[in-house]
């Protein structure tokens, strides 16, 4: 009897060792799986960031090979100068009505501009210096947002466009909460014919401001 006693308390021993094993067991499963999840979680969203960030990376290298050989196709291809129908008008009124094709095609691309800063008749213009009684000349810089396919349809378009300007910068920063969407510094010269009746520039010639007027109608 006692024999049988003691295989009894035995057995009870090891089922309240299994017991407190199986308890063990069910508390780690409860606590390590949803940490183990998340661990998974994060690298898994590691390598969609590291992948968006690659595409991101990839579409800019396109964006800017785009540009470089819409530049070269620009150069060998002569374009008229924009003529104001009108006679007589400041550098400030012809350029406008020539900004107004510019505006269009950003619009027509929805790009969407945070600031215009107009610079008319620079002095560093090589037009300014050498031929300032034929040509108007106004240094466009521009704050703008857009995404890969939008910037680049608009590049494409702006060399496409039919009379001469000039792309003198463009600096892009993909936005860091969305690498799909561009901030984009841009720098354009737009030339236009000058009336023999229209006003001289003016020396020297305003630094860049803000300019309200016509020329400052942002896309919708």
């Amino acid at each position: 009897m006692e024999k049988y006693n003691l295989y009894a308390k035995k057995f009870k021993i090891a089922l309240t060792i299994l017991a407190l094993a199986i308890a063990v067991f069910i508390f780690l499963i409860v606590k390590v799986v949803p940490e183990v999840q998340k661990i998974m979680d994060i690298q898994k969203s590691q390598k969609e960031q590291a992948s968006a960030l690659a595409d991101a990376e990839r579409r800019l290298e396109n964006l800017k090979a785009t540009v470089e050989k819409e530049e070269k196709e620009e150069t060998e291809i002569m374009k008229q100068f924009f003529k104001p129908i009108t006679g007589g008008l400041d550098t400030e009124a012809a350029i406008s009505d020539e900004f107004g094709e510019v505006l269009q095609i950003m619009r027509e691309n929805k790009i969407k501009a945070r600031s215009i800063k107009y610079d008319y008749d620079p002095q560093d213009d090589n037009f300014v210096k050498n031929v300032a009684d034929k040509y108007h000349v106004c240094r466009v810089s521009m704050e703008m947002i857009a995404t890969y396919a939008e910037f680049e349809n608009f590049i494409r378009d702006l060399f496409k466009h039919e009379h001469f300007l000039e792309i003198s910068k463009i600096e892009i920063t993909p936005y860091q909460k969305n690498k799909r969407i561009l901030l984009i510094s841009s720098q354009i010269k737009l030339y236009a014919q000058r009336d023999p009746s229209s006003p001289r520039p003016v020396q020297p010639a305003p630094q860049p401001a803000e300019q309200q007027g016509p020329g400052n109608i942002m896309p919708e």
